[in-house]
């Protein structure tokens, strides 16, 4: 079922909901400039077997208002459009995944909706900065060299090739990276879109706000940080710190995985988060 939604004057966001409307809810926030689509379908019905699942558009992602360039706002104004969906949808309380900046805004969840979170699960995340003792992380010097043309004009085949090239890099070298995978992928976003021109407000907008890293040590709801290991831009280090800032957390590897979201990678991720969703282990706690 499909859903929009005006979370803000003039900002109206696409959602969409799977699986059983009376099982626990279930939150997929996507990272910065995606769409919702691009949580892999397999993925998303693999959870809706045992949850109600919803992804959403981002604004200026996908099917969303695109209302940057004539309302800016800072990234974690994105959080309170997570709490928007669930407050639109009648959602009480939810099991939250946060997929790299949608990792980040996650974390904002546990501090000021912590009511909202029933669990959270961190993929390809970064911890928010001002925890104890913050190690320095460096991203890969290809994708930064690529995101310098993110703003760059293309026509759709061009930044069909960039976006395909961009996943390349992000799936970090270590699974088979299937480009005919990745194309049918952003082919079918274009499409949800209406419009091929790169959503790359996101990188414009403000960063601030994400200086809470010291508050995470005071968050009681259980926690799944997903290691990464071949992830250019939040790997294992960065997997390890988050879950020793968050007050309630557990650290599970999944091999080979990037900064992308293969096929190859799905049976693996959908049975982990439900091991952690599920009602016998949602509730207790666990360490780093």
């Amino acid at each position: 079922m499909e859903h929009e939604i005006d979370i803000a004057p003039g900002v109206r966001l696409w959602a969409e909901e799977r699986g059983d409307p009376d099982a626990a809810a279930l939150l997929l926030v996507m990272g910065a400039n995606a769409s919702g689509l691009a949580w892999p379908d397999s993925l998303v019905d693999a959870l809706a077997r045992h949850h109600r699942v919803v992804r959403y558009d981002h604004r200026d992602t996908g099917r969303s208002s695109w209302s940057f360039d004539d309302e800016p706002y800072a990234l974690t104004d994105l959080a309170a459009d997570a709490v928007g969906v669930l407050d639109a949808l009648g959602v009480e309380r939810a099991h939250v995944v946060g997929m790299s900046v949608g990792g980040m805004l996650t974390q904002l969840l546990l501090l000021d909706h912590p009511d909202r979170t029933a669990t959270a699960t961190f993929i390809g995340t970064t911890p928010m900065s001002g925890g104890p003792t913050d190690p320095p992380f460096d991203l890969d010097p290809d994708v930064l060299a690529m995101w310098a043309t993110m703003n760059e004009p293309r026509d759709r085949e061009a930044e069909l090739d960039w976006r395909v090239e961009h996943w390349r890099l992000l799936n970090g070298g270590r699974l088979p990276f299937d480009p005919g995978e990745f194309r049918r992928m952003e082919e079918r976003i274009m499409a949800h879109a209406g419009r091929h021109d790169s959503p790359n407000a996101h990188a414009r907008a403000g960063q601030e706000g994400f200086d809470r890293g010291a508050e995470l040590a005071a968050v009681t709801t259980p926690a799944l940080v997903i290691d990464s290991p071949a992830d250019p831009l939040a790997g294992t280090a960065s997997a390890r710190h988050l879950a020793s800032l968050l007050g309630n957390a557990r650290l599970v590897t999944v091999p080979g995985l990037g900064h992308a979201l293969p096929e190859a990678v799905v049976p693996q991720l959908a049975e982990v988060i439900l091991g952690h969703t599920a009602p016998d282990t949602a509730g207790t706690s666990a360490s780093a």
